[in-house]
């Protein structure tokens, strides 16, 4: 060995591909959720002030938008229609946007249809993002179910398998 070869750091051994399932990578996040790690934590408060200033900013557009109709004069049977609505429809989208973040919905659900409503109360949705900040990633929890789970069935499924299945012995008839 000469001397050039000692003063480099050693080459680190190519490392395999690591097999079994991929974890689903959150938006936002990433993969990094798995292990904390990559500022995971900066994440975290990135995506909950983000998602704050971003309600706030709604919000203030909703109350342009009110203040637009009274300075249209449309009366006040519209003015409180327009607010209830926005109020029932961020509701909904709070709740279904903390819904999801523990369970998929069924692939025959309405998902589809409430994307509208969603798209009107996104202020509600917004908050249940802002407050599922605090907790974890929004959909941490499912996603990490997820991932145990197939990750126990690979290692049970890659446990099963010992040697060459052509080498083995015939099974003794009884």
């Amino acid at each position: 060995m000469s001397d050039d070869q000692r003063d480099q750091p050693p080459t680190p051994a190519p490392q395999a591909a690591p097999g079994g399932p991929e974890p689903e990578p959150i938006r936002f996040f990433g993969t990094t959720w798995v292990k904390h790690d990559g500022g995971y934590a900066a994440r975290r408060a990135g995506v909950a002030l983000g998602s704050l200033a971003a309600a706030v900013i709604g919000a203030y557009l909703l109350r342009f938008a009110y203040e637009g109709l009274e300075i249209g004069n449309v009366g006040p049977f519209l003015s409180i229609s327009v607010v209830i609505l926005f109020a029932i429809a961020s509701s909904i989208a709070f709740a279904k946007t903390w819904e999801s973040f523990s369970r998929r919905p069924a692939p025959s659900s309405d998902e589809a249809a409430l994307k509208g409503l969603k798209a009107i109360g996104f202020i509600g949705s917004l908050i249940a993002y802002f407050l599922r900040t605090f907790v974890e990633a929004p959909g941490e929890d499912l996603r990490r179910a997820e991932y145990e789970r197939a990750m126990a069935e690979y290692a049970r499924r890659r446990g099963a398998r010992t040697g060459n299945p052509a080498a083995r012995r015939p099974k003794r008839k009884k």
